[in-house]
């Protein structure tokens, strides 16, 4: 079982239970899944270029990226429907805690000048959802073997209904919001 799976269940649910007042253990927010999205506009000049990242993608999350094609046409970008133009993981369950751990505790300390993640940056309903310019910042990723330098969005999915909720549970994990 991963580490942050365990400590959900033994400390932050009956912590988050009690803080919000929860009769039920199913009513506490729990991660449900976290979705990581990668956008190659460049892959329409260099198809090659999705298969470089997909590797790597690969290496970061442990899972194989799905190819995102376009949906229409854009002669103004030399776009033909179906072309390959980004990738997309799913975490869940175990993936998604164990992707959680290295997130908070590897990946976010080595950005440069990082300050801490936004905290309005919930969308209303209880999810999460940010950005890092580079994938090197994850351990798995040898820098010298880097191909292409690129940005991922990453957002994370609670069971939580509203934003306060989801950020307590944030909060508990340890993520690293800024000072407000």
């Amino acid at each position: 079982m991963s580490r942050f799976l365990k400590e959900y269940r033994e400390k932050i649910r009956p912590l988050l239970m009690k803080e919000l007042g929860f009769k039920n253990i199913m009513r506490v927010p729990r991660i449900e899944k976290i979705v990581i999205n990668v956008g190659l506009g460049e892959a329409v000049q260099d198809p090659k270029l999705i298969e470089v990242v997909s590797e790597d993608l690969a290496r970061i999350t442990g899972q194989k990226p799905q190819v995102r094609r376009a949906r229409k046409s854009v002669a103004a970008y030399h776009l033909r429907k179906g072309m390959p133009i980004g990738l997309r993981v799913t975490l869940r369950k175990q993936r998604a805690y164990d992707f959680l751990d290295r997130l908070i505790n590897f990946a976010l300390p080595r950005v440069r000048d990082f300050r801490g993640l936004s905290r309005e940056s919930f969308d209303g309903r209880g999810n999460y959802n940010f950005g890092l310019d580079e994938q090197t910042v994850f351990p798995e990723i040898d820098i010298d073997k880097v191909k292409k330098v690129f940005g991922m969005d990453i957002a994370i999915v609670t069971t939580a209904k509203t934003d306060e909720e989801a950020m307590k549970l944030l909060e508990a994990f340890g993520f690293p919001f800024e000072r407000g």
